[in-house]
């Protein structure tokens, strides 16, 4: 029995599962079927939507299209419009052209035309003018260059007439306005610089306190004085002078250490040349000392700073320097003072003039040693030790071997000028003296009309007497001037030289 409800459960076991599956597999192939059917809806829904998508784009597009071609079809429109205008206008040009080219054409015709005219003219007038010209010949005696000749020399002489009173006049009045200025400029600057008018020489004699003393210097087979002369490079003259060597040198400053050199040996009484060593080296170096000193009291005395150590040193050399006799470095102060106080009067830089007017003869401390001018030399040497091109050049232009080409530059070389024509500055041989006022004499009798001429006042003013018949008041004015030319040209001379020409009882004065 229990076999058989086995049995039976297992059959009713294998029924429900085969139930089950095939249930299983109904609800299966019942979904499939629903999801394809789902699918297939989803499909067609796509299609037709891409379909309606289509047709709507078709539309747009088309519409687009439609407006682009419209678009354009006006603009072609346009532009047609437009060159169909530009045509025009140069159709419209073209036309204008060929009217002012033929408008040009008769214009030119018609100044051929004229052209041709007056050369026709011309010619009627030029043969009518030699026509004339002849008969004026024929009438006058003479040819048409003689009467040009003629002709020029009376309008030459009227004109030279006319502007020789001319000249007289704007000279007179330029003169007496400016010898007023001048005048009151330079007294002013003159009562302010108070400077010493009798000049240093320097000393080339020795003074010894018996002739015994001059064996001794000449020493033992003349070996003292060889080591002096070899040492300072100074000649000794040992001659008959009583009680007195005399030092021969063209450098100042070999001459003052030889001539301290002989003086120390001549207090200290030894005199052999190992001792001549010892007193050169010492008198050498009290000598640089002394340069040293006076170059710094120079500056000092001038209130110009920033000099170079090596101008120092050339200034302060000048104080052995002469020249006519006048101490070359007081001489350079004076001109600093002066120039200073002439620039500030006239409104200029007063301290160019007054530095350039300090260092205006430093070529002088060398120019024994150096060829050439002592302005040029200066000049190369304030530009080597870095002075400014404005003092180079107030220095170069002081003797006027260069243009001066500012108002510092002419106060300058005015201002040397008053220095060395101070009355006792400057000493002058009788042989320079007596040349000069030849050369004055010379210079103004060898012009037309001059009868006499007389140099007076120690060479500044000569007096000219000419022939009244051949020279009148405005020919007199001109060969003061000319006189004065040449004399400035030909003649180195320092201050101001005055230039009289007497006619009669007149007198036409001209100073240079």
């Amino acid at each position: 029995m229990t076999g058989v409800w086995i049995v039976v459960i297992l059959v009713v076991a294998v029924a429900c599962a085969i139930g089950g599956f095939l249930a299983r597999k109904y609800l299966s192939e019942t979904k499939i079927s629903s999801a394809e059917q789902a699918a297939q809806q989803i499909v067609e829904d796509a299609k037709r939507q891409a379909e309606a998508i289509r047709r709507e784009a078709r539309v747009e597009l088309k519409d687009e299209l439609h407006q682009l071609r419209t678009q354009v079809e006006n603009e072609l429109r346009q532009r047609r419009q437009e060159l169909a205008q530009l045509e025009n206008r140069l159709l419209t040009r073209e036309e204008g052209l060929d009217e002012l080219q033929k408008d040009l054409a008769r214009k030119e015709q018609s100044v051929t035309d004229r052209e041709n005219y007056y050369r026709k003219v011309l010619a009627e007038a030029e043969a009518a003018k030699a026509e004339q010209q002849r008969l004026l010949e024929q009438i006058a005696g003479m040819t048409k260059e003689q009467a040009a000749d003629l002709l020029l020399k009376r309008t030459e002489e009227e004109v030279r007439h006319d502007m020789a009173k001319l000249v007289r006049a704007i000279e007179e009045e330029a003169r007496n306005e400016g010898e007023r200025r001048a005048r009151d400029i330079l007294s002013i600057c003159i009562q302010r610089t108070a400077a010493s008018h009798v000049a240093d020489t320097t000393v080339s004699v020795v003074p010894l306190p018996s002739d015994d003393m001059k064996g001794r210097i000449i020493g033992r087979e003349g070996r003292n004085i060889r080591t002096l002369e070899n040492l300072t490079g100074v000649d000794f003259i040992i001659d008959d002078t009583p009680e007195a060597v005399v030092l021969s040198a063209f450098d100042t400053v070999r001459r003052e250490i030889a001539r301290l050199t002989l003086a120390k040996l001549v207090a200290d009484g030894r005199i052999h040349p190992a001792k001549i060593e010892e007193m050169y080296t010492k008198a050498r170096e009290e000598i640089e000392r002394e340069i040293q000193e006076a170059g710094e009291h120079a500056v000092l005395e001038a209130n110009v700073h920033g000099l170079a150590p090596e101008l120092l040193k050339l200034l302060g050399r000048l104080k052995f320097r002469t020249s006519y006799g006048q101490n070359v470095l007081m001489h350079s102060l004076e001109v600093a003072h002066l120039a200073g106080l002439m620039a500030n009067e006239l409104g200029v830089n007063a301290k160019v003039a007054k530095r350039a007017g300090l260092l205006h003869d430093i070529g002088k401390a060398v120019d024994h040693e150096v060829e050439g001018s002592h302005a040029s030399i200066g000049a190369n040497l304030a530009r080597r030790y870095g002075e400014s091109e404005a003092v180079v050049h107030i220095i170069e232009a002081h003797h006027g071997e260069t243009e001066p080409t500012t108002v510092e530059a002419v106060l300058v070389s005015a201002a040397d000028a008053v220095s060395g024509a101070r009355p006792g500055a400057r000493r002058e041989s009788l042989e320079t003296y007596m040349k000069r006022l030849e050369s004055l004499e010379r210079i103004a009798e060898s012009k037309p009309g001059v009868e006499k001429s007389y140099a007076i006042q120690a060479g500044r003013e000569i007096r000219v007497l000419v022939k009244p018949e051949e020279v009148d008041d405005a020919a007199a004015s001109l060969l003061c001037r000319e006189i004065a030319k040449e004399i400035e040209q030909e003649l180195d001379y320092p201050g101001t030289i005055r230039v009289t020409v007497i006619r009669e009882s007149r007198a036409v004065e001209y100073a240079k």
